[in-house]
């Protein structure tokens, strides 16, 4: 069943012909002191400006076009608001996402074009919606711990009412006042009530759903000067009666440990001051489209708050530190949950880009961005981005080596990412060694992820879920997202006897962060990043250092990875290497079986196909695979009683929700404390047209462990070529300042700082 946009209250139809009658004295006088609309995102000055500017901005220009073009069609299609029924993807989902776009969007072509059906067209839809609104319960679908009314979340609710504001915004002062009374009365403030005091889980917690709750509340108060409703968005209900342990549909609490809520509590403690999100890239880029689009409209409107100095310009640092967390394409790192490919090409970042260049000192190198971005948001910010383009401001956006500090003061680990780039190369190494996360955390300390030119080379899983994909659990989460994706196995990580980090206890991991130990980039041939991590099990440490280095001799640099160990019992230890690719060859026996069992029994493993497993019977291992028409190799030291096992994503999986992905497994068992000590190189290439392979076997011929305890660990690397590298570990004083000597077999080393190599 459909509600369409005739079906108008009578009363109404009077005051519609009447008010289209008067809308031209509207419009030609722009300059009319008592009007106050707009004044959210767009302003009377700004329309005025962009107006002046219109035919000479090129990128402007052209999104204007293709906005005019897509709202067009949209009201020659007729107004469609259908009665909620679907999950994410359905039929009544998509159209209620369409609605609130191409209202927004209308409200924008009216006031920069003004051409009175954009208005008719935004007024009609609300107008359906107030009809609609008062006839809905909570959506039908009983899958969310907030259920919304125009669909099946309150998250996607408040998506709506922040689009929509800006829409109402835009035609505040062309409807009659009896219009905008019934429509504030009827409509928005009961939606805003309905989304926070009636959903106060929902509303009054720290997390990217409320800040978008928080934001729509906000937002649609500042539209009807509502003054509680905006002390409401801002600092949250005054009552916060959530039962502490209550959790939400993926686990997490839903109450603040500090009983914090609000917009203001989301900027406070999800961010760090490097303006790292602690939800991880995936819902940074998701969350920021609210944050920075209120944060404009509190500038326009409540500049007294300085929002864009809170919190020493956190907003700004977090668009730095969003476009950091990128590999060479612009694709985000998928730590925590977050969907592969999602990029700063996606429409929230054209906006905080826009926004931050704009109210962030005009930093050139965000025109590059922006240019590759090539659209811009319709407003003050996205005109000023376009004259910067036009006049050939932009400076290149260099992503460079940094760790970015997780936990509101920048106390709670980190995220490391070393980068090489030349005209022909560039790698990417990120580590990650944070808190854990909030609900979308997973469970994987000192993990890490290894990129070439954009592409994955040592990959994180990412999350399980096919987004708006309605055939795959109305595209919400799949159940594999708490059975494998966010365990410990899934991850390029070591896991202790089978079992995830924390035993996947959410409050325990909650509780719990890594340490930074050392990240070190002022020589740009050994750039080193380190961190410990002392709680994922009781009674056992673990420290990871991970070492760019670029030889001189090599076109491309390669990475040591040094895992150190150290438990107070014996215990199994497995360190995947999630691949990408065709083995090449490979040091060890790789019999398959007949037929296939999973590697386990729970905690992710029952989800790994076996595919192999040998005892390594050698001091060293080796392994060599072919992807993108690139050679890479792992080098391993081991004992002579270490396996080695190839596993598949993919068992247990009924309804085919995983990927099929590849893993090599260095298993140690029955032992205290060791180390995996690796050399991950990239050294050759593929030729299929003249079928030629150049450089295709690794350049090392073994890595040795001389010595580990608790204040050194060293290691010897040997090329093919005999070669000899020693690199020494100072485990327990990364003092750049500090004097080290050690005697190794006769040999003595001196060296000041963290490390010798």
């Amino acid at each position: 069943m459909k509600i369409i946009a005739k079906i108008i209250p009578f009363f109404l139809l009077a005051l519609i012909s009447c008010k289209e009658e008067t809308n031209s004295t509207i419009l030609s006088n722009s300059s009319d002191t008592t009007a106050s609309h707009p004044n959210l995102i767009l302003t009377q000055e700004s329309v005025s400006e962009i107006k002046s500017q219109l035919g000479s901005v090129p990128v402007f220009d052209e999104t204007l076009a293709l906005v005019k073009e897509d709202v067009d069609l949209a009201i020659e299609a007729g107004i469609d608001v259908p009665i909620p029924k679907d999950m994410a993807g359905g039929y009544t989902h998509t159209q209620h996402k369409a609605n609130y776009s191409n209202m927004q969007k209308s409200g924008v072509l009216f006031q920069l074009l003004g051409d009175e059906k954009y208005a008719i067209y935004v007024r009609d839809m609300l107008l359906a919606y107030a009809d609609l609104y008062p006839t809905l319960g909570r959506h039908p679908q009983e899958r969310s711990y907030s259920r919304g009314k125009f669909f099946w979340q309150c998250l996607n609710d408040s998506n709506w009412l922040v689009y929509t504001s800006q829409a109402y915004d835009c035609i505040y002062d062309w409807l009659p006042a009896e219009q905008t009374d019934y429509l504030n009365k009827t409509l928005f403030r009961p939606y805003a009530d309905f989304l926070s005091v009636d959903t106060p889980k929902f509303f009054n917690r720290v997390h990217n759903h409320s800040t978008w709750g928080n934001v729509a509340v906000g937002m649609i108060g500042l539209v009807m000067d509502d003054d509680e409703l905006l002390e409401r968005a801002l600092y949250g209900l005054k009552e916060n009666t959530i039962d502490p342990n209550e959790l939400d549909d993926d686990g997490g609490l839903i109450k603040d440990k500090d009983g914090k809520s609000g917009f203001f509590a989301n900027l406070d403690s999800p961010f760090s001051p490097d303006g790292f999100y602690t939800e991880g890239p995936y819902y940074q880029r998701y969350a920021m489209y609210p944050f920075m689009i209120f944060a404009e409209a509190l500038h326009n409107k409540k500049p007294e708050l300085k929002i864009f100095e809170y919190k020493d310009g956190v907003l700004l640092k977090a668009v730095d530190a969003l476009l950091n967390l990128t590999d060479a394409d612009g694709e985000f790192f998928p730590l925590n949950d977050g969907q592969k490919g999602m990029s700063y090409y996606t429409p929230s970042l054209v906006s905080a880009v826009d926004i931050a260049y704009f109210y962030g000192g005009k930093k050139q190198e965000l025109l590059s961005v922006a240019k590759s971005q090539n659209k811009v948001q319709l407003d003050a910010t996205g005109l000023a981005v376009s004259i910067g383009l036009r006049d050939g401001l932009e400076e290149p956006f260099i992503k460079k080596s940094m760790e970015l500090t997780d936990g509101r003061n920048g106390d709670e680990g980190a995220v490391g990412i070393l980068r090489y780039n030349n005209e022909a190369n560039t790698i990417g190494l990120v580590m990650k060694y944070t808190g854990q996360g909030l609900s979308h955390g997973h469970y994987d300390k000192l993990s890490f992820s290894l990129y070439e030119n954009g592409d994955e080379v040592l990959q994180d899983y990412g999350l399980s879920r096919f987004v708006n994909i309605e055939q795959k659990n109305g595209g919400g989460y799949l159940k594999e997202n708490k059975t494998f994706a966010k365990h410990t196995i899934a991850h390029n990580t070591v896991i202790q006897n089978e079992t995830s980090h924390f035993d996947y206890n959410f409050v325990v991991g909650s509780a719990n962060h890594s340490e930074r130990y050392l990240f070190d980039v002022s020589n740009p041939n050994v750039q080193i990043m380190s961190a410990k991590e002392h709680n994922a099990y009781p009674g056992t440490s673990f420290h990871r250092t991970m070492i760019m280095v670029k030889d001189e001799t090599e076109a491309k640099p390669y990475i040591i990875d040094v895992f150190k160990v150290k438990s107070d019992k014996e215990n199994q230890y497995d360190l995947p290497y999630y691949y990408f690719g065709q083995i090449i060859s490979t040091s060890f026996e790789t019999k398959a079986p007949k037929s296939l069992m999973p590697l386990g029994a729970k905690n992710g493993y029952q989800h790994l196909w076996k595919e192999a497993e040998s005892v390594v019977s050698a001091d060293q291992v080796q392994f060599t695979w072919l992807n993108n028409n690139l050679f890479y190799s792992i080098t391993s030291a081991t004992n002579v009683d270490d396996k080695a096992i190839l596993a598949r994503s993919g068992a247990n999986d009924p309804e085919f929700n995983l990927r099929r992905d590849p893993v090599l497994i260095l298993r140690k068992e029955n032992i205290k404390s060791t180390v995996f000590a690796s050399v991950i190189e990239s050294h050759g290439v593929y030729n299929s047209v003249v079928e030629t392979a150049d450089n295709a076997y690794s350049k090392f011929e073994s890595i040795t462990v001389l010595l580990d305890n608790d204040n050194y660990t060293a290691l010897k690397l040997k090329t093919v070529s005999g070669e000899i590298k020693v690199l020494i570990l100072s485990n327990l004083d990364p003092s750049k300042d500090t004097k080290h000597t050690l005697d190794l077999n006769g040999d003595n080393y001196q060296w000041t700082g963290a490390y010798f190599f």
